[in-house]
């Protein structure tokens, strides 16, 4: 299954997180230096919800910003 919201289109985006070490400047050391950069993934918040879809009721995963935006016709 893949993270991909079903209404929008959202999927994970890629960056890095940085390690840094030493005191800054501003609080009296140095300064930061920059030791590892690693990749990583920022996934979108997907929830599976049972919609209507076509007129027929289907389980769909949708990002919470669309659900909040009530992009979605929930089924009861």
């Amino acid at each position: 299954m893949s993270r991909i919201c079903t209404i929008c289109g959202k999927k994970p985006a890629a960056g890095r997180t940085i390690m840094r070490r030493g005191l800054a400047k501003i609080k009296g050391g140095v300064g930061q230096r920059i030791t590892g950069v690693s990749r990583r993934r920022f996934l979108p918040n997907l929830k599976t919800v049972r919609a209507i879809v076509d007129g027929k009721k289907k389980r769909i995963r949708v990002c919470t910003k669309c659900l909040k935006a009530g992009k979605v016709k929930k089924a009861v």
